[in-house]
């Protein structure tokens, strides 16, 4: 067995990592609750927006194994995958796949909620740019995929449980440690400090922009004018 240990998740991946998986279980919470909570619902979805492009940044940004381009899923890695001959470090291809998927389907998530509304207490930050109807058809996108939401989450815990009791591949310690033992492959490189205030920067800006405070104010309805006799 390899007894090599390389540096495998850099600081910035397993905090986004972390901080994304208690954002979507806490935004699961308070949108099957709802009442007062459907604010805060609001509230992390925004937040949720703003860790989705920072991924996406470090996603070219980042140190090696956090790029997209070193783990995307090719055709030929499945197979390899699929097949027992694939070999290499960070993300596997099947797990690629879920990386991507859950990527996306957050994407549409935040973005139909961010133009959502309940007809009752709550109405997405960003719902003025697109007429009710439309935002009407969005709110009923956003609660379809809260369900698929909900099952890939449950399939990605299931994944890493199989790989621990299965496998015998902890996949949990390096994304706390970020260091993995028995490793083939090298340590991570790049994604460094000018990087990450590149992708902060970046996603603080889509999270202002996610808030709708550049919106100008909506004008209060008209009432009738009183009579000055």
């Amino acid at each position: 067995m390899n007894s090599k240990r390389i540096f495998l998740w850099d600081l910035p991946t397993r905090l986004f990592h972390w901080l994304l998986g208690a954002s979507v279980v806490a935004a699961v919470v308070t949108g099957q609750i709802g009442g007062n909570l459907i604010e805060w619902h609001g509230k992390i979805g925004i937040l949720i927006a703003g860790l989705l492009v920072f991924r996406l940044v470090w996603g070219v940004l980042g140190s090696t194994y956090a790029r997209f381009a070193h783990f995307f899923p090719t055709p030929a890695k499945i197979k390899a995958y699929l097949s027992g001959q694939w070999r290499g470090e960070g993300h596997n291809p099947l797990g690629a796949l879920s990386v991507f998927g859950l990527i996306a389907l957050l994407l549409v998530q935040v973005g139909s909620g961010l133009l959502a509304n309940d007809d009752i207490a709550f109405t997405g930050p960003l719902a003025d740019l697109v007429s009710r109807e439309v935002s009407n058809r969005l709110t009923g996108v956003h609660h379809l995929l809260s369900n698929v939401l909900i099952g890939l989450v449950v399939l990605h815990v299931a994944a890493i449980a199989f790989y621990a009791h299965v496998k015998k591949q902890n996949l949990v310690k390096p994304m706390v440690t970020g260091w993995k033992d028995d490793a083939d492959g090298e340590s991570a490189r790049g994604g460094g400090f000018l990087a990450l205030l590149v992708a902060l920067a970046i996603a603080l800006a889509a999270i202002y922009g996610a808030s709708g405070a550049w919106l100008p104010e909506v004008p209060p309805p008209a009432v009738g004018e009183v009579p000055t006799w």
